[in-house]
């Protein structure tokens, strides 16, 4: 736990060197820590933030130890700070406290270090000299600020409605909306009317802009609501009181109020707020798992003791063996497991390593893959419309120009008659811009986060929900995610008669199993006994135990335990190592035993011989009521089955009886533990032995006793049980695993603990397969790997044990590398960075710490890992409704552009079939109601059966594109027929006015049902013909269609003038809707047309666009890694299509501003 690269690369403690010149070496762009104007104290907060991150013996030598932190900061140990203290008396030099000839500013020297261009995100802005001039503890708040972190700002209604409008897309359409409006208002206003006619011409324009403020509303208001969410989530009583020495009395306090220089007291589980250095105490031992990702309890040295230690070197004297393992550093947001003790505060609020932290965390998120590919998607209709437009007005400014020398109107109306041409030419831009889409996008979100936080998932970033129906992998802890977080006694062995559990096939062939056959010189196997203890439910085991029996499990398991009974969140519970808490948990919810305090009360304990972890055993001596004394053992099982010479014979007996451990009932012991190990348990074995005196002859003399001096003494014991520990999987991990593979998401485990057991647990729900090449590694020899040795191994990597964050980085950024969509699950503060690099961050809403849940982009509130599946089926559903939508959208705006195009140019009056409010209806209203309907399809049970998208595939799809083709093909036929063969085919006489309205009706009347069935078949993406799968789930769809044909009926028997429409009868109705239904039957037989025939049909069709912005596209090469082979299959159709597949990756980010240059 010291300096993590010691000088010189010789081996540990050999090589531990105290080089002072570099210990306190400023690191690249926090120079600014260092420099404190009027500084009455001998260091800087830049000088203390060396102490930790990583942890520095170096640095704590070069400060001068406990005793120079004391002088330094004007404080005492013992007294603390004073309790009337304003202003500090005096200055301290940091030469008066650091050891002679330490530079104060490292490889800098003595000389004040220059910034070095570099700025870090998490230093503060300096405070002036008069902050807080006068108060309490005035130069102290200065220069080391107070324990609070700056709030972070919520952002207001109006900053949450700009960033939701900043969309590339809703700016494409304020273009429309402004250029429509402005046309329109000149026809309302400036153009003649027909007696009658209304004058709706501005209409399109306003209803375009409505539907802008639609979205920005509903997108705005939905991030303001999860905005709300979260902070009500963070909402914690921060403000809570911790005990510190001030004018030596000790004093509760607000923790804000702890200021750098005061000696805090430590509690067993306390959560510790601020940085500092150990001053003493007893058995404090800390779990920084969630500061640091060290997964064991970390013991504390006193700094005395360390500093000593490191004089020693300094004088040339052979460093301890146990140097590395010296830790006199208390770090904020770790968690005190055992033990009391006092500690001086060397850094608070912003300054300590999780203030760091949460400030480095506040930076921007990139854009999300779908955001990317609907940004390109603006751009091509952009140039599509535009194309399009500039065809249409060509060639009616032609025609134009072409009947001039026969055109006799005044100059007026001949200005009025090209205006015409150019409101037409416009009209073709506004149908092509997708007016629903951004809608679609922005419902399809809101009703899914709504629906995710019943499943759990919090979604702070409205974004990621898409962006998770994309992942590729997920890069998941295994401490709370994939397990409980809770050890617990899952198999017990006790004597030779009575056992429950550890009946599981061991994950690995254990050595014992090797050895069940092997060779022998009497035949040709011999075979060990396995274990023949009877086995049975737990319930039963507890059931067949005598209260005697019950009585010695539960004293053994009190006494020997430092646990105690204490609340965790508003729940009793133990408090303590995770392996006691397990065997007490057991005794209490099996066996009845009472409260532990009572418990130990109860039994008179005589002697107690501390835990050592060279003899891996604790033991109690207590005396029995019949005046004898028993000693109670407790460790490594197969430690103690060594020194056991009997065992328990009948448990269900009232007066305990021994039987003498034969070699076979050995081998079966030794066979127990070694199957229960094979399991992924953790073995603890149990054993007593009684004695008529204590102390017994052999420790005559000694008061207190250690492990070594019971050795004397530990020796025919009488094993009472062999109990298998772990922390269990969640009970639906091991089918969401499944759940991910079947859906082609690549999980991975990522752990700080050892490989063998993250090995095993990931073998146990699925995720680490080595037969089919899966590798398991350690995080020390995976971050020494090269980068292109990282690019091969990582593919295939499965397990990462014993991880740094730092690896978890790594990782994150090796697979995006790889082109990957990358979720990550994380709780600790050290697990922020990782979380904010990743695609998406999912932190845990139980033991997950407010920095992680501020990097996170999901929150997980019941920290489940199945609830990461349901989020990609959340996800999933939103890219389906989008791409749903989409391929309605397109087919309609296809088949009406087509249609615009066609009519007016055909037309003797340059007019359109569809008149600019039937379009509004078509255009708006219709795709605002479809983006209602096809954006709030739950995920179906099939969503999890296909493989993610990779951010570089299209977003529209062969198998879109010939759908969306293959509809708008039948449509425009359908349409072109019956608006051509108007007189022919239907018999409307078109001189007459009244007919030929009726005739425009008909036309109309059958587009709009067209689009209706169609809305039908835009259910289903794939090529299965059930179009109705799930619709009696979406009530939705039900009631916006009801709403659509109901709009429909309405405009078609009271339009009249508005819509330049007449009623029709029954025939005419039956028509319009039976040619409308013919989408669904023409949908099945396009589903049967082979996509591999589409794919080769395609490339050959030519579709005469304009050439003039094509080269700039197809010239940007998308960055995003893909497969050739893979690439080809999925190619989309050629222009409209091929333009919209060069648009990917890099493409996509161009600012929005181009999109101004398209229309010029």
């Amino acid at each position: 736990m010291a300096d993590h690269e010691p000088q010189g690369n010789q081996p540990k403690r050999k090589g531990f060197q105290l080089n002072v010149n570099d210990a306190l070496t400023p690191d690249p762009g926090k120079e600014g820590l260092f420099k404190v104007e009027n500084n009455p104290f001998a260091y800087t907060p830049g000088h203390l933030t060396k102490l930790l991150n990583p942890k520095s013996l170096g640095a704590f030598y070069a400060l001068g130890g406990l005793e120079g932190l004391e002088k330094g900061l004007h404080t005492n140990r013992e007294s603390g700070l004073s309790a009337d203290e304003k202003n500090v008396d005096g200055h301290v030099a940091f030469k008066d406290v650091a050891p002679q000839g330490t530079p104060q500013y490292g490889q800098h020297g003595d000389n004040v270090p220059f910034a070095s261009g570099k700025h870090d995100a998490s230093i503060p802005e300096p405070l002036p000299l008069d902050h807080n001039a006068g108060g309490s503890y005035a130069d102290r708040r200065r220069v080391y600020r107070e324990n609070r972190l700056p709030e972070k700002k919520s952002k207001t209604l109006l900053q949450l409605a700009w960033t939701t409008y900043n969309d590339k897309v809703l700016i494409l359409l304020t273009i429309a909306a402004v250029v429509s409006l402005a046309l329109g208002l000149y026809q309302t206003f400036g153009g003649k009317h027909e007696p009658g006619e209304a004058k709706v011409e501005w209409v399109e324009g306003v209803a375009i802009m409505v539907a802008i403020i639609i979205v920005v509303l509903v997108g705005t208001l939905n991030d303001w609501q999860m905005e709300r969410q979260f902070n009500q989530l963070n909402k914690k009583h921060n403000d809570r009181t911790v005990k510190v020495i001030r004018s030596g009395k000790s004093v509760e306090i607000s923790v804000f109020d702890v200021m750098v220089g005061d000696v805090m007291h430590l509690f067993a589980g306390d959560l510790i707020p601020v940085d500092g250095i150990f001053i003493n105490g007893h058995g404090v031992k800390c779990d920084e798992s969630s500061a640091t990702g060290e997964s064991d309890l970390l013991k504390k040295t006193s700094a005395d003791e360390v500093f000593a230690a490191l004089k020693d070197i300094a004088d040339g004297k052979t460093p301890r063996e146990d140097i590395h393992k010296l830790d006199p550093f208390i770090i904020s947001g770790s968690k005190v497991n055992e033990g009391t003790g006092t500690f001086l505060v060397t850094a608070v609020g912003v300054y300590s390593s999780y203030g760091q932290i949460s400030m480095a965390m506040q930076t921007e998120q990139e854009d999300t893959p779908l955001q990317k590919k609907l940004n390109t998607l603006a751009d091509w209709i952009a140039k599509f419309g535009g194309g399009a437009a500039l065809i249409l007005f060509i060639v009616l400014f032609i025609k134009f120009c072409v009947q001039l020398p026969h055109n006799h109107e005044s100059a007026d109306q001949k200005g009025q008659t090209f205006l015409r041409l150019f409101i037409t030419a416009v009209t073709v831009v506004v149908v092509a811009v997708p007016e629903g889409l951004p809608l679609a996008v922005t419902l399809a979100l809101a009703f899914a986060t709504t629906r995710m936080m019943k499943d759990n998932n919090l979604v702070r970033v409205l974004k990621a929900c898409e962006t998770m129906g994309n992942a590729t992998t997920v890069c998941s802890d295994k401490t709370g995610t994939l397990t409980q977080n809770k050890m617990t006694v899952v198999a017990t062995t006790l004597g030779k008669s009575l056992s429950f559990g550890g009946t599981d096939k061991p994950l690995e062939e254990t050595e014992s199993d090797k050895e069940k056959t092997k060779p022998s010189a009497d035949g040709p196997e011999t075979v060990i006994a396995p274990n023949s203890v009877p086995n049975m439910p737990v319930t039963d085991f507890a059931g067949k135990l005598s209260q005697t029996t019950k009585k010695i499990l539960n004293q053994s398991n009190a006494v020997n335990s430092t646990a105690f009974e204490g609340d965790e969140d508003g729940e009793k519970t133990f408090i303590g190592s995770k392996t006691e808490v397990a065997l007490l948990t057991f005794c209490r919810d099996n066996l009845g035993a009472a409260p532990v305090e009572e418990e130990r009360k109860n039994a008179d304990i005589v002697q107690v011989v501390p835990f050592d972890s060279k003899y891996k055993l604790m033991a109690t001596v207590v005396k029995l009521p019949n005046g004898k004394y028993r000693a109670y053992v407790k460790g490594a099982s197969e430690i103690l089955l060594k020194q056991c010479s009997a065992v328990i014979a009948n448990p269900n007996e009232d007066e305990i009886r021994t039987v003498e451990i034969t070699d076979e009932d050995r081998k079966m012991f030794l066979h127990t533990i070694s199957s229960y190990a094979g399991q992924t348990l953790r073995t603890i074995g149990s054993s007593y032995r009684d004695f008529d005196n204590w102390p017994p002859p052999e420790l005559e003399g000694h008061e207190e006793l250690t492990a070594d001096e019971f050795a004397k003494v530990h020796h025919d014991m009488t094993l009472v049980a062999i109990f298998g520990i772990k922390d269990p999987l969640r009970p639906q991990v091991i089918g969401a695993i499944k759940d991910c593979n079947r859906a082609g998401v690549y999980v991975r485990m990522v752990t700080g603990d050892n490989l063998l057991t993250g090995s095993a647990i990931a073998k146990e729900c699925g995720i680490y397969k080595p037969e089919e090449g899966g590798i398991a590694m350690e995080g020390p020899d995976f971050r020494r790997l090269s980068e292109d040795k990282l690019l091969e191994v990582v593919p295939n990597l499965q397990v990462l044990a014993r991880s740094s964050p730092e690896d978890k980085k790594i990782l994150v950024h090796t697979l995006k590398k790889l082109g990957e969509t990358v979720a990550v699950t994380g709780d600790g503060t050290n697990d922020a960075p990782a979380l904010k690099m990743a695609d998406i961050g999912f932190a845990m809403g139980i033991a997950g710490t407010e920095v992680a849940k501020e990097a996170a982009s999901i929150i997980l509130m019941d920290d489940n890992f199945a609830s990461i599946v349901k989020g990609i089926s959340w996800g999933r559903a939103v890219n389906d409704a989008v791409k749903k939508f989409l391929q309605f959208q397109l087919t309609v705006n296809i088949t009406a552009v087509a249609l615009t195009f066609i009519s007016a140019v055909s037309s003797d009056e340059e007019q359109s079939v569809l008149n600019a409010v039937q379009l509004l209806w078509v255009n708006l209203i219709m795709d605002t109601f479809a983006a209602l309907a096809l954006a709030t399809d739950p995920p179906s049970h099939t969503v999890l059966d296909r493989k993610p998208d990779r951010k570089s595939a299209p977003l529209i799809t062969t198998r879109m594109w010939k759908m969306i083709i293959g509809q708008a093909i039948a449509q425009l036929a359908i349409t072109l027929c019956i608006y051509f063969g108007g007189r022919s085919l239907l018999g409307y006489n078109m001189s007459d006015p009244t007919e030929a309205k009726r005739h425009s009706t008909f036309v109309f009347n059958t587009f709009v049902w067209l689009q209706i069935f169609n809305e039908l078949n835009n259910r289903r993406l794939d090529n299965r013909l059930n179009i109705f799968e799930g619709i009696t789930h979406n009530y939705f769809f039900w009631v916006i269609n009801a709403i659509m044909i109901g709009g429909q009926v309405l405009i078609i028997f009271v339009g009249g003038e508005a819509f330049k429409i007449t009623r029709l009868n029954g025939k005419e109705w039956g028509m319009s809707i039976g040619l409308g239904a013919i989408s669904i039957p023409w949908g099945a037989l396009i589903r049967k047309f082979p996509d591999r025939w589409a794919e080769a049909i395609v490339p050959h069709v030519h579709i005469p666009i304009p050439k003039i912005p094509m080269p700039k596209i197809f010239k940007r090469k998308k960055k995003d890694e893909q497969d050739p082979e893979k690439q080809a299959l999925e190619r989309p159709p050629p222009p409209p299509g091929r333009v919209h597949t060069g648009l990917r990756g890099q493409r996509a980010r161009v600012h929005s501003s181009r999109l101004g240059k398209s229309w010029s």
